[in-house]
């Protein structure tokens, strides 16, 4: 391989990122009260430089907010980590407010390859009227969406399979990347995947040690996961993990779902969706 796409991975402003780190660090309930240490602390220049070592030759910087007023401030950082690490797919996000769908547009105007939307954090209905011109402009952009939309580590209002329903009923074109394939109500939102066809899944904490304690993956369901190798994509929520990287990695492996499968899933897949090069570039 070329080397690895991992499309879920955590870079925003360090103020929030240690924020994150904190609740993490408190078990709160996102955490279901199990301890997450976080495995990688490192300061941001040498974060970057642990995934180009791991052989990872494209990430993304998922970033959310959890209040009205903080999504255009964290598109504009982004924007500006985007452009200082070109490995990085330029990532937005957006949350229900008034003026989201003219960022959201402002956004796509910039050049970002890729959104996040964290339904359990922000709280909100994600087929709340208020963001369905952002889910129209996503789809007529054709620009993929890395939704946390599953209940997992502990439920939410509005989180499971129910809402992202929903919006893709309305929007059945939206280029959606269920994160961690939907973890707990994986064979829900498998159900989708094979409903839409441009629904996607990342791999995100699925299969690890620590996930299969809390929500393990049904083995009945894994015949539907090798069917839709064209459509899962590696994701790992590196840096906050409470594993090392390649825990993620040997986790797909011992699947045993075959060679081309774990080639697509952690690389080819994403390769295609973002039209990236066959040969990768150094990064400057």
């Amino acid at each position: 391989m070329p080397g690895l796409v991992d499309v879920h991975t955590h870079f925003m402003p360090e103020r929030v990122l240690r924020k994150v780190w904190a609740y993490f660090d408190g078990l709160g309930p996102l955490t279901g009260g199990i301890e997450w240490p976080i495995t990688y602390r490192e300061e941001e220049v040498e974060r970057v430089a642990l995934l180009r070592a791991f052989g990872v030759r494209a990430f993304t910087a998922m970033l959310y907010p959890h209040k009205p007023g903080m999504a255009r401030w964290l598109n504009g950082w982004a924007a500006g980590f985007a452009r200082r690490t070109p490995d990085c797919l330029h990532t937005s996000t957006f949350f229900p407010e008034p003026g989201a769908a003219a960022y959201v547009r402002e956004a796509l105007e910039h050049g970002t390859r890729v959104f996040k939307a964290h339904v359990q954090v922000g709280g909100y209905d994600p087929a709340d009227e208020a963001l369905d011109a952002c889910w129209g402009l996503l789809a007529e952009a054709g620009t993929p969406v890395v939704v946390h939309c599953g209940s997992g580590p502990a439920p939410g209002r509005h989180t499971g399979p129910g809402p992202m329903a929903r919006v893709l009923a309305r929007h059945p074109r939206l280029r959606l990347i269920v994160a961690h394939l939907g973890m707990p109500e994986y064979e829900d939102f498998l159900d989708l995947a094979e409903r839409y066809a441009e629904v996607r899944l990342d791999t995100t904490m699925a299969f690890t040690g620590f996930s299969e304690r809390m929500a393990p993956f049904p083995r009945r369901a894994l015949p539907r996961l090798a069917a839709l190798g064209d459509r899962v994509l590696l994701g790992t929520d590196f840096p906050n993990i409470p594993y090392p990287y390649a825990h993620q990695l040997d986790a797909l492996a011992e699947l045993a779902l075959g060679d081309d499968w774990l080639r697509a899933v952690c690389h080819d897949n994403a390769a295609r969706l973002f039209g990236l090069p066959d040969t990768p570039e150094p990064p400057a």
